[in-house]
């Protein structure tokens, strides 16, 4: 790599570091509010524009810093961008990219299945069957029969040419892809089994993993760094590859060099499986929750760190498990149950956690953006639209809406359409104030003088959003408002918006005000603010056009804090 690239690389880590480090909420986020998963909460998604960002339909976040990211446009159009390590981008070069570049190869292709290993290298199928590999390729995890690096996505084509793929799976340096029709294949790295060929010899081309799972039908599979896991349609496990922390479940850590049944699970039917980095998860057709393996940050939940060389359940007190989440770059589990509350447990943020903690989040891919190490997906992520709006999001879209108000405010000349049904739920002001008036009296079109139009306009945006959006100077005449209207929810997010909003300019005026709407935490607020940057405060207009009796107890109670002592 040249030296100018290797700067590129450094710059690149730089700003993704600083994007790790900032709070959620001040990462870009999509605008959209109807998507049911916000791809912004990855870090690495804050370098995309807002346009690229609401053009993604599907997307994976890899690497061992989360420093790759491949996503899948709504045009079917596919983009990369990150760090580029081993050629993990398939762009063709070893170049580092902050800007998302097209891979062609792979545009139109319908993505349906993706994984990666941490080499790295990345897998995908489309929906038509075919499968692609690129990026590190030292032990032959990309199937084609070299140690060559992919550079650009190449189908894998030996052995699955007449097979329909429907699902992949990566380990560290290992490959999986299963059939529709339940056939599983395997190559790659080999040291432990992980191929399940019977010996330690690594595997170049896909092969098919037979023994204890000829005449099966496989319908699941995952990896984990180098180990293998299936279940078959009636509900088996089998495992293979490293035991060492009994990540096999078959009751002792020796390695298996062929698929070998999870007997402990013999009275359970298994619906779906996952493996993190040496622990495994399973889910059974009953919504209970087994895991077994490597226990260090406390991935099993089971409230201690002892390693499990067989399967324990675990949440036994909670309701039905829909859905469990591991992926085998991280120590971190994550489970949903049937009422939609998602936990997680293991690694997260650097801390052990033994026990699942139920979490605020609505889906499990939350936990790995907001608490892997690291902020890895565990699958490729759907980013869905959905057709339909909420309440909320309705009631927003139809404040000021000539088509279907049915009462106008007119203030400073312009009109504000409203709901009356609406103003009359939302405010008591309005509630009291359209009792009043008889049906057949009821204006269609009210005047208002005391207030200005930005206010006003504000203040009934407010009743069908709950959010205000006013400079500090409009939001005083709104705290007004809020105090004349009695609604004291109001009040208070106008005083934080002139707390936030505060200058030396503007803090007399501030302090008049809320001496004036008796707001006193407002006016202690702007006070100790005015006190403490007294000179510059003191040369500004607002300061010499303040009314004498509250100026003089200004100085009067600045005197007493010591103000003006040199």
């Amino acid at each position: 790599m040249n030296a100018q690239n290797t700067l590129f690389n450094k710059l690149f880590v730089c700003v993704l570091f600083l994007f790790q480090q900032c709070p959620l909420a001040c990462r870009g986020a999509m605008t959209h509010s109807s998507i049911m998963v916000d791809v912004g909460k990855w870090p690495i998604f804050t370098l995309l524009s807002p346009q690229e960002i609401a053009s993604i339909r599907k997307a994976c976040v890899f690497g061992t810093s989360a420093n790759e990211a491949i996503y899948i446009t709504h045009n079917d159009e596919v983009f990369v961008f990150g760090l580029n390590c081993s050629n993990c981008l398939g762009t063709g070069d070893n170049q580092s990219t902050i800007l998302p570049r097209k891979l062609e190869a792979l545009c139109g292709k319908k993505i349906s299945s993706l994984s990666y290993g941490s080499g790295p290298h990345v897998l995908l199928c489309t929906e038509d069957g075919e499968v692609y590999a690129w990026g590190h390729n030292g032990y032959s995890q990309l199937g084609n029969g070299t140690t060559n690096q992919g550079i650009t996505p190449l189908q894998v084509c030996t052995n699955l040419l007449i097979k329909k793929v429907v699902e992949v799976a990566c380990g560290s340096h290992h490959s999986m892809a299963l059939s529709l029709d339940g056939d599983l294949y395997a190559w790659g790295y080999n040291n432990c089994g992980q191929v399940g060929s019977g010996s330690t010899a690594n595997q170049p081309t896909p092969r098919r993993v037979s023994n204890c799972l000829q005449g099966k039908i496989v319908v699941g599979i995952a990896c984990g760094q180098t180990s293998s896991m299936a279940v078959v349609n009636n509900g088996e496990v089998y495992g293979w590859g490293y035991n060492g922390n009994g990540q096999l479940g078959l009751g002792n850590n020796g390695n298996q060099l062929t698929p070998c049944r999870v007997a402990a699970l013999h009275s359970v039917c298994v619906l779906q499986i996952a493996c993190g980095y040496a622990h495994t998860l399973a889910l059974t057709d009953e919504g209970l929750l087994y895991a077994w393996g490597a226990n260090t940050y406390g991935q099993l939940g089971t409230g201690n760190k002892s390693n499990q060389l067989s399967p324990v359940q675990i949440m036994m007190e909670k309701e039905r498990v829909v859905e469990i989440a591991a992926c085998h770059s991280a120590h971190t589990s994550a489970a949903k149950t049937q009422s939609g509350q998602v936990y997680m447990w293991g690694q997260c943020r650097g801390q052990s956690v033994a026990v699942p903690h139920l979490t605020h989040f609505t889906c499990t891919d939350d936990v790995f953006a907001c608490f892997a190490t690291p902020a890895v997906m565990w699958r490729l992520l759907s980013v869905e639209h959905e057709d339909f709006l909420t309440v909320a999001e309705s009631l927003k879209k139809e404040f000021d809406s000539p088509e279907t108000s049915d009462l106008k405010f007119r203030v400073d000349g312009k009109y504000i359409h409203v709901h009356k049904a609406v103003l009359k739920i939302r405010c008591e002001h309005f509630r009291t104030m359209f009792q009043s008036y008889w049906n057949e009296d009821m204006k269609e079109v009210i005047e208002i003088d005391q207030f200005s139009y930005p206010v006003y306009r504000a203040f009934l945006e407010y009743l069908y959003t709950d959010s205000v959006d006013l400079p500090p100077e409009d939001a005083i005449g709104l705290l007004d408002l809020a105090t004349s209207y009695c609604e004291n929810r109001l009040k208070k997010l106008c005083q934080h918006i002139i707390k936030r909003g505060i200058t030396v300019e503007n803090a007399f005026s501030l302090l008049s005000a809320a001496v004036r709407y008796d707001a006193e935490d407002l006016e202690e607020f702007c006070f100790k603010f005015c006190v403490n940057h007294l000179t510059e405060v003191t040369q500004t207009t607002a300061f010499w056009q303040m009314d004498g009796p509250l100026l003089k107890e200004f100085i009067a109670k600045a005197s007493k804090c010591g103000a003006f002592k040199n």
